[in-house]
């Protein structure tokens, strides 16, 4: 039996921060949660059932067989992340759901996280961690972990120039370096903003950089965009950094290119599989990983949670969101 609306639940797939919970509570609704850990799938159908609300993350699927599974009662999908590729967006369209998303709020965070992705592959930090505690007598040497010098005249170049893009380049120019980017609706081709970053084609691009930082997001277009062909266009010694989304790289391809030393290094803190991760790329060389921590400070998951409930709060009121999706 459907319950009443007033008293359909929110349903949180994984727990979010304390002051994102506690607007969860706030909203006056039973609330149904799961764990800190990712759902099984037969329990995130189980769980849904009967929700008017779903505050979720990136590692829940949210398709047609959710959206079933959740029943007629489901208003509103908010997810708490800025990109939305876990969702099926026609159809919670065409079930009358909204789908919401936490823009502008991790900017920063993800920002800073590239950055010091970047620098940690460039000059071999995790490396140098993992040396030096099996011979902790030996501390210096004239060729020892040579890297990439970032303020030494290298380009980083930005593949997507959006919001998190733009921080990013920020960033780097404080590091002396150089900054290309991929053409925008408002910087075409061939373009040069007011800050000297200068607008390419991917090709020349990535022909032209250091470092590859991608911030795009995962739509059909861009999955595999940095393939086999892209990485061979890169110089040998350069370095790949992703943040976005696991399926913009083909992860087969550049384990292939770190193994061959193709390329110089790379640093993942997003993975195509997530959250499991790839065999390949557990054994590559020369590659940093984190588990996408891009938007963990604190202070940012508070945001992100805090809207992603606003979201859905303003659908449940019957107003308009502040992040609309669909």
């Amino acid at each position: 039996m459907t319950k009443p609306a007033a008293e359909a639940p929110v349903y949180v797939p994984r727990t979010l921060t304390d002051a994102a919970m506690r607007a969860v509570h706030a909203l006056g609704r039973p609330v149904v949660t799961g764990g800190e850990d990712p759902p099984e799938r037969a329990a995130l159908l189980r769980d849904a059932a009967g929700a008017a609300a779903v505050v979720c993350t990136v590692t829940e699927r949210i398709d047609a067989e959710f959206l079933q599974a959740a029943g007629p009662a489901l208003r509103v999908v908010s997810n708490t992340a800025v990109g939305y590729d876990n969702i099926d967006v026609p159809a919670a369209t065409e079930r009358g759901v909204r789908v919401c998303n936490t823009p502008g709020v991790l900017d920063g965070a993800t920002a800073d996280l590239a950055m010091a992705l970047l620098l940690a592959a460039a000059r071999r930090v995790t490396e140098g961690d993992r040396f030096l505690r099996g011979r902790p007598e030996w501390v210096w040497g004239p060729q020892m972990l040579l890297g990439l010098d970032l303020s030494a005249g290298a380009t980083l170049g930005i593949v997507g120039y959006g919001r998190i893009g733009q921080a990013v380049a920020r960033r780097a120019r404080a590091f002396d370096m150089t900054v290309v980017a991929t053409p925008t609706r408002d910087h075409p081709e061939g373009s040069t903003d007011a800050d000297g970053t200068a607008f390419l084609p991917l090709d020349r691009l990535l022909e032209r950089s250091d470092a590859v930082s991608v911030h795009v997001p995962l739509t059909d277009r861009t999955r595999g965009l940095i393939d086999a062909d892209a990485l061979a266009r890169m110089p040998a010694h350069a370095v790949l950094v992703n943040t976005a989304r696991g399926g913009i790289v083909d992860e087969h391809a550049l384990a292939e290119a770190l193994h061959a030393g193709r390329l110089g290094a790379a640093a993942l803190d997003v993975f195509d599989g997530e959250p499991a991760v790839n065999p390949e790329l557990l054994g590559a060389p020369r590659l940093v990983m984190t588990p996408h921590i891009g938007s963990a400070g604190r202070h940012t998951r508070d945001r992100m949670g805090l809207l992603a409930v606003a979201n859905a709060a303003a659908v449940l009121r019957g107003e308009e969101p502040r992040a609309p999706v669909n």
